[in-house]
């Protein structure tokens, strides 16, 4: 079963890095939520898999008694689903912010604070402050 996990987290970080080496930022941001998925899903397989009973503590007891599933693993999931749904958010309002005032989602065309260079080297607008009197 761990096997088929690792195989699974492999296909999702290569269909995560695919998807963030485009142009398109909806792109990336969605290769950002899948990558996020495979690090949760590799949290999930380092706490071992196993049918052991939950980590519940009898009255009298100080320790469970038999074999006891790993909590933390699931835990720091759960924290991390919750992070990465926030990030989403987030970055998904920067996005949409970013396509209403740019009008367009290709990451070469948001240049709005990097100067455009022609073709020798010299910035467009500073050539066009220059010749003006």
């Amino acid at each position: 079963m761990e096997l088929l996990l690792s195989a699974q987290i492999g296909i999702l970080v290569a269909a995560s890095v695919y998807l963030m080496l485009g142009r398109n930022v909806l792109r990336f941001l969605f290769g950002l939520v899948l990558l996020s998925n495979a690090a949760n899903l590799t949290i999930f397989v380092a706490g071992r898999l196993t049918r052991a009973e939950p980590p519940l503590i009898p009255e009298g007891l100080t320790a469970p008694a038999g074999i006891a599933a790993n909590a933390l693993p699931q835990a720091l999931i759960l924290t991390a689903i919750v992070i990465g749904f926030g990030l989403f958010a987030f970055a998904l309002a920067l996005v949409f912010r970013g396509y209403r005032a740019l009008g367009t989602l290709d990451s070469d065309e948001m240049r709005e604070a990097e100067p455009r260079q022609n073709r020798r080297g010299v910035d467009q607008a500073s050539a066009a402050s220059e010749s003006r009197p």
